[in-house]
């Protein structure tokens, strides 16, 4: 399975960013393998529509399963019609590798 994490730097020990569309990287991490790539976001900086750019580098990473903090209308509503799960940190991680353990754990839940 195909996780992306919002991150505020390029590992997997970084912080996690609770901003979907404005999060400076993504961690992609391969369940299956436990190989993991920072993913810079090209679209932090853009004026508008950084959500549904976010959703799209989602979309050609393969991701199945995208955690945040949050996720803005737009990017919610791309990530839905893309079939990827979206899911929300838990009030007590404080890094990617964090959530990565929490989702192992099956302790995420479902962003609605």
């Amino acid at each position: 399975m195909i996780l992306i994490i919002s991150s505020q730097n390029a590992d997997i020990n970084s912080p996690v960013d609770p901003r979907f569309g404005r999060s400076q990287f993504f961690i992609k991490y391969d369940t299956n393998t436990n190989h993991w790539e920072a993913i810079k976001n090209s679209s932090v900086n853009q004026r508008g529509g950084a959500g549904i750019a976010a959703a799209q580098i989602a979309v050609n990473h393969k991701a199945e399963v995208v955690i945040s903090g949050d996720f803005g209308p737009n990017a919610f509503n791309a990530l839905k019609a893309a079939g990827i799960t979206m899911m929300t940190f838990l009030q007590d991680t404080s890094t990617v590798q964090d959530t990565i353990d929490h989702y192992k754990q099956g302790k995420l839940n479902p962003f609605e």
